[in-house]
C-alpha cells in the first residue's frame, strides 16, 4: 500500500514503495514464484524429485570428488541445515546420495553424489535446461540477461550479511 512517496516519509514511519518501485516489486514476487513453480513441475514431472533436490544434486556434481561437507551444502544452497538434512535422506533412500563421516571432525559429515545420482542429472539436465531457458532466457535480450545478472548479483550480495550471528537459512 503506497500511502506517502519515500522522500516524504516522517522520520519513524515507513518508507512506503512508490508506484513504480510496487509495479517492480511485484513483477518480480510474481515471476520468481511462477518461475520456481513452473520448474519444481517440471523436475517432479521428469525427474520425480522438487527442484531443490536437484540443485544439490547439481552442487554436489560439481564438488571436488563430488562430496560436500553438509554444512558447506546447506550454505550453498541457501536453504537450513534440517531442511538439507531431510533433502539428503530423501535422496538417499532413491540411491542418488550417501553421507560419509568426516574424519576430521566427530560430528561432521559428508554429502556424496553416487553414480546412480549423477546417471539422474545426466539424464535429466536436459529437460531441466530446455525449461530454464524457454522460461527466461528466451524471453530476454542478451543486454537484459546481462542486466538480469548483475541486478541478481547486487541483490544477493546484499542479502548476504558476512558479520558474525548473521540470521542465514544454513545458520539454522
Amino acid at each position: 500500500m503506497n500511502t506517502a512517496p519515500a522522500s516524504s516519509a516522517a522520520a519513524g514511519e515507513p518508507r512506503w514503495l512508490t508506484d513504480e518501485e510496487q509495479r517492480v516489486w511485484r513483477a518480480y514476487v510474481d515471476a520468481t514464484t511462477l518461475l520456481e513453480d513452473h520448474l519444481d513441475r517440471q523436475l517432479q514431472r521428469d525427474a520425480g524429485m522438487p527442484h531443490v533436490y536437484y540443485g544439490l544434486l547439481v552442487k554436489l556434481a560439481e564438488a571436488p570428488r563430488r562430496r560436500l561437507r553438509m554444512t558447506e551444502l546447506a550454505k550453498d544452497a541457501k536453504i537450513t541445515r534440517s531442511r538439507l538434512s531431510h533433502a539428503v535422506a530423501r535422496l538417499e533412500k532413491n540411491g542418488w546420495v550417501r553421507r560419509e563421516d568426516c574424519p576430521s571432525d566427530k560430528r561432521g559429515q559428508f554429502a556424496v553424489l553416487t553414480d546412480e545420482g549423477m546417471d539422474v542429472l545426466h539424464r535429466h539436465a536436459p529437460g531441466h535446461v530446455d525449461a530454464v531457458r524457454q522460461a527466461v532466457f528466451d524471453r530476454l535480450t542478451p543486454e537484459q540477461q546481462k542486466s538480469l545478472g548483475e541486478i541478481m548479483g547486487i541483490v544477493a550480495e546484499g542479502l548476504q550479511p558476512s558479520e558474525a550471528g548473521a540470521d542465514l537459512p544454513w545458520l539454522r
